[in-house]
């Protein structure tokens, strides 16, 4: 049973980019972890989970544990979370590895690691910066690092547009598909008590040629996007011009404008808020 003991213990620490892994350095073939090389993959074309009731999972879900020092409560759901804070990524370093359920790590799908929520459960993660949101399934323990509150996979972090950063300031709000409501408590990616109103714009892209703003405002007219302006503003002494969809009243509706920009392939557009 010695050989049982060790996997678990491995299992609950895993897969997480974050978590204290100087014990285990040497199951890794890499020092340090990293995006993939080749093509970004257009992460639109990956379906999000669909949240299912699941069996929890038998690895992963003590009721409680400690790491440096510090214990952790695992809820029993996740109907009811929501927390703010930092999340980070992890990569090429962990792919194929177990993680804390002991499903094997795949950079690919929308997963995530979560210091308590029930494994397996899913989340919806929401960039506070440009309100891009995505489900990810909870199959993972970590971060262990001070302020964050979340681990995403590779194409997760892309999906959102933290992977650039490395981290990003999240809202995580916990999915209960139990609920038959859970969709609509989520309507827009956040809740009802907390949408924030406008006005909110869609930026699409920022230039200093007139002519490229004046080529991006044409193509959105003629794929029937409308209230699309070019304004100018001037950064640190220079003039650029901004393409921008709005204004629109809230973050909900803004997220919808959103989707429909990114189906055009334009996935650099992002929601800011304010003139």
């Amino acid at each position: 049973m010695k050989w049982l003991a060790a996997i678990l213990a491995l299992a609950l620490l895993a897969g997480c980019a974050s978590s204290p892994q100087r014990a285990n350095a040497g199951r890794y073939s890499q020092e340090n972890d990293a995006a993939p090389t080749g093509s970004i993959p257009n992460v639109y074309n990956i379906p999000e989970p669909v949240p299912r009731p699941e069996p929890r999972s038998r690895y992963g879900n003590k009721s409680s544990y400690t790491v440096n020092g510090r214990t952790y409560y695992v809820l029993r759901t996740a109907r009811g979370y929501v927390q703010r804070g930092i999340a980070s990524w992890y990569g090429t370093k962990f792919q194929g590895h177990l993680t804390s359920s002991l499903e094997r790590y795949d950079m690919y799908k929308y997963t995530a690691a979560s210091k308590v929520l029930p494994l397996p459960s899913f989340a919806l993660v929401t960039n506070l910066a440009n309100g891009k949101s995505v489900v990810v399934r909870i199959n993972d323990r970590g971060p262990f690092v001070s302020g964050r509150i979340i681990d995403l996979s590779y194409v997760a972090a892309l999906r959102i547009g933290i992977w650039q950063h490395g981290t990003g300031r999240v809202e995580v709000q916990g999915i209960d598909p139990n609920d038959p409501n859970w969709r609509s408590d989520l309507a827009g990616g956040t809740p009802a008590s907390h949408v924030q109103q406008g006005p909110m714009y869609v930026q699409l892209g920022s230039f200093a040629d007139w002519d490229n703003a004046e080529r991006l405002h044409d193509r959105l007219d003629r794929a029937g996007l409308q209230n699309v302006n070019i304004d100018s503003v001037m950064v640190r002494g220079q003039r650029f011009y901004r393409v921008r969809l709005g204004p629109l009243p809230n973050v909900v509706t803004a997220r919808r404008v959103l989707a429909r920009v990114h189906a055009l392939g334009l996935y650099s557009a992002q929601i800011l808020s304010g003139s």
